[in-house]
């Protein structure tokens, strides 16, 4: 039987949201959404929240998920990459898994089947290490430019001197079709944590989401447009509750 754990990061410093993880969309912490939609996947053996503040571990708790210890304050900073806290947890837990899933509390409109489709994804594909979830680009790469020094000139970002018709002349349907990641979702096999000290391993899989499933709240204006997602009905949010 193939075990798994869905790790959420929910760190205290939010610079553009102060107090992201836990500041209410439609009546419940943004953090709510993302331990509901772990549980609710029916996946995992365990659902753990880290966090390196009390106030949010109090609310991870409430809504059901597992935190067992608070992360250190030097694996939660603003540059801290994930695969610190990562590593970290996964060493201190006394029980070992197979996978691990990245489910992060600033993607409300994922949902539960998100998380079943990319498990069912990595199983059946055997040469990878991980699957992370992207989405076509909307702003091409072909068409981006680096402004030269002084800002009198600027160069395509991407060597395009080989082409017949240059793809920044080109319309976007002719472009080589581009993917960007989002934060939707990460699963990897435990092992790459060890083997290569990253959280995907060296071969990754793409896992395309659909609609609003990748959408991410950053900042003030991502606030914004997730409540009037909701209030329009354009989207729907997991279920929750909180234990009283």
């Amino acid at each position: 039987m193939t075990t798994a754990i869905a790790l959420i990061g929910a760190r205290s410093g939010s610079e553009r949201v102060p107090g992201k993880n836990i500041r209410p969309l439609a009546g419940h912490p943004l953090l709510a959404y993302a331990i509901a939609t772990a549980r609710q996947a029916g996946v995992f053996e365990r659902v753990l929240v880290s966090t390196d503040s009390e106030e949010v571990a109090s609310v991870a708790r409430r809504y059901g998920a597992d935190v067992p210890f608070l992360r250190p304050s030097e694996y939660a900073t603003a540059t801290s990459p994930d695969i610190e806290w990562i590593a970290w947890t996964l060493e201190r837990l006394p029980e070992r898994y197979d996978l691990f899933a990245i489910v992060r509390a600033t993607n409300p409109f994922r949902g539960p089947d998100v998380i079943r489709r990319g498990l069912e994804q990595l199983l059946a594909t055997a040469e990878a290490d991980s699957i992370r979830a992207v989405e076509l680009v909307k702003q091409h790469p072909g068409k981006m430019w680096t402004v030269e020094e002084g800002g009198r000139t600027m160069s395509p970002i991407l060597d395009q001197s080989h082409l017949d018709v240059a793809w920044h002349a080109g319309q976007y349907q002719a472009l080589p079709r581009v993917y960007v990641q989002n934060s939707a979702l990460e699963i990897a096999w435990t092992r790459v944590v060890g083997e290569t000290g990253s959280r995907e391993g060296r071969v990754l899989a793409p896992f395309l989401t659909e609609g609003y499933e990748g959408f991410n709240v950053d900042d003030e204006e991502d606030w914004r447009r997730a409540e009037e997602l909701v209030a329009s009905g354009a989207v729907t949010l997991p279920d929750v509750a909180a234990r009283p």
